[in-house]
């Protein structure tokens, strides 16, 4: 069995699995999105929706909902609502980033402008409230309302320790639980919920998508130095460029020389970048191990995540969890 074929499986098998339900979620998706009074809405939305993501923080509601014996159609309003928020964030991340390629396309703000991501993003919002409302649970809204404050923090909390030689792993840890992993953990959380799960099935799923998202945005940051445009839908090179200090660069920050820390502080902290550089930084990261460490560290979460099911019954779509948990790390075998 070839080695793509081997990291597909898993995300093939699950949306196999759950093909129905993912169904439903994409026609909500469609008809929710829509607008009477704002053709724009539509128009920015399905560039970035129907741009053939996985669609893996829907997946996963539906997944644990499945898993914990859902029954209705909650846990579709459920999975829509997630990949609104996803949305929404994107639209709001390609702004502040000033990010030109997301899914291997023009961003919304190239192709619009700004203020078109920004409104639509807002839109996106304000629709997966009005989703998450109708599924009539306290729970699941405060869940879902807290990862979305969360996602915000993060992505604030970004903007001062992205650019500062002094943000430990720690901070990172911080940053990556708020703008990624808070949404993988209530993806996860409210399809137990839904399902009436017990108590620590639902626990376990939230640790589940807490430390599978972990996983997945340390290896997004290594991809962003050694993989390919293809594969990670952006540019190589994008975070060092808009002088994010992710957990390679962090890594090998701490065991900087002299000379090392000075190129450092000109091109993360003072932004001065020439030619060459990105070669540099790659450079530097491989003389002191920071890939094949952060990679380590990817892969003791996504071991986390795969034991948090351990409490939850035999079921063959806790298989493919698993199995998943560890797809997101063979991405840079």
């Amino acid at each position: 069995m070839g080695l793509i074929e081997t990291m597909h499986k898993p995300h093939d098998r699950l949306a196999s699995a759950l093909a129905d339900d993912m169904a439903a979620v994409n026609a909500l998706i469609r008809a929710r999105m829509a607008s009477e009074h704002a053709p724009r809405i539509p128009e920015v939305t399905a560039h970035l929706v129907e741009a053939g993501g996985k669609r893996l923080r829907p997946m996963l509601t539906l997944a644990a909902a499945r898993l914990c014996g859902a029954a209705g159609d909650a846990h579709v309003k459920l999975a829509a609502t997630v990949e609104f928020i996803h949305t929404a964030t994107l639209l709001h991340d390609d702004v502040v980033d000033e990010s030109t390629r997301r899914r291997g396309r023009p961003t919304a703000n190239l192709l619009w402008d700004n203020k078109s991501s920004v409104l639509v993003g807002d839109y996106l919002f304000a629709r997966s409230f009005q989703l998450m409302t109708e599924c009539g649970s306290l729970r699941v809204l405060d869940i879902l309302a807290n990862a979305s404050a969360v996602i915000a923090e993060g992505e604030v909390l970004q903007l001062t320790a992205a650019q500062d030689l002094a943000t430990t792993e720690a901070i990172y840890l911080q940053v990556v639980r708020g703008k990624t992993a808070a949404l993988f953990a209530a993806a996860t959380e409210v399809g137990g919920v839904i399902a009436g799960a017990p108590e620590d099935h639902v626990r376990a799923l939230a640790d589940y998508g807490d430390a599978l998202g972990i996983s997945f945005q340390i290896v997004d940051d290594l991809l962003d130095y050694g993989g390919s445009a293809d594969s990670i839908g952006k540019n190589i090179g994008d975070d060092f460029r808009e002088r994010k200090l992710t957990l390679p660069v962090i890594k090998a920050v701490a065991q900087a020389d002299a000379a090392e820390r000075a190129f450092w502080v000109r091109t993360i902290e003072q932004g001065k970048q020439v030619d060459g550089d990105l070669e540099q930084a790659q450079a530097i990261l491989a003389r002191h191990g920071a890939m094949e460490a952060a990679r380590a560290d990817a892969l003791a979460w996504s071991l986390r995540a795969r034991g948090s099911l351990s409490v939850l019954p035999a079921h063959p779509i806790r298989g493919m969890l698993e199995d998943l948990a560890d797809y997101v790390v063979a991405r840079i075998v």
